[in-house]
């Protein structure tokens, strides 16, 4: 597996760098802002990256962890960061982190996160037959299994909560037809309220993961999915 490191602290980057190469991964580099981490996620193409959220630049790790994962749906990200607070650790649960460690990290909790990550990385490749009858190509790149509820990146299962399998069955299965909000509030919570922003955030935090293909928001109605 390959790892990349965000850090804006030499020592500390290459404290980092030297232990996890220490536990047979590789690294991907070392980078100290948004710009030169997505530089080396094009380049050297990690699977999984440590992320400071204190960060040189306008973007702090975060925000950088937010960009990357948006073109790179299937990195996982594992954050390192002194800060703690509410603010910080509700920002970072929408990305769908590994892990939340704070600074200084205990090694054992690192190789713990970082394992976890390894396997799900390396269970994204355990996929239904090719040729499954209820797979639905979406585009040259995306197909859905119907059966099994399941979205591929080509070959590779993308990872979905159970609200973002639900809404994105729910797409599907009125696919290039306005999907309204009352359908959505309807559909994914039959028993309690939920209000457009509620609907808004699901909606969000699927359009990465699509590479923000298919969705399209038709104002104060709902949305459409085209394929």
């Amino acid at each position: 597996m390959k790892i990349l490191i965000v850090e804006d602290e030499n020592i500390s980057a290459m404290e980092l760098e030297h232990y996890i190469t220490s536990l047979g991964y590789h690294s991907a580099g070392i980078a100290s802002n948004a710009k030169s981490a997505q530089d080396l996620v094009k380049k050297e193409k990690p699977e999984l990256v440590l992320m400071d959220i204190s960060i040189k630049g306008e973007n702090d790790g975060i925000e950088t962890a937010s960009m990357i994962t948006e073109s790179n749906p299937l990195i996982k990200i594992i954050f390192l960061t002194a800060y703690t607070d509410n603010y910080n650790i509700d920002r970072a649960v929408k990305i769908d982190p590994i892990a939340y460690l704070s600074k200084p990290y205990n090694r054992e909790e690192l190789k713990a996160s970082i394992k976890i990550a390894q396997y799900k990385i390396n269970n994204k490749e355990v996929i239904y037959s090719p040729v499954d009858i209820t797979s639905i190509k979406l585009d040259e790149e995306f197909s859905y299994d119907e059966e099994h509820h399941t979205l591929y990146y080509f070959d590779t299962i993308v990872n979905l909560t159970k609200k973002e399998t639900d809404l994105l069955s729910l797409f599907i299965h009125h696919k290039n037809k306005i999907v309204d909000h009352y359908t959505i509030e309807n559909t994914l919570w039959p028993t309690k309220e939920a209000n457009s922003n509620t609907i808004r955030t699901l909606v969000r935090r699927l359009r990465p993961k699509l590479k923000h293909r298919f969705i399209k928001t038709i104002p104060s109605l709902g949305y459409t999915f085209h394929i």
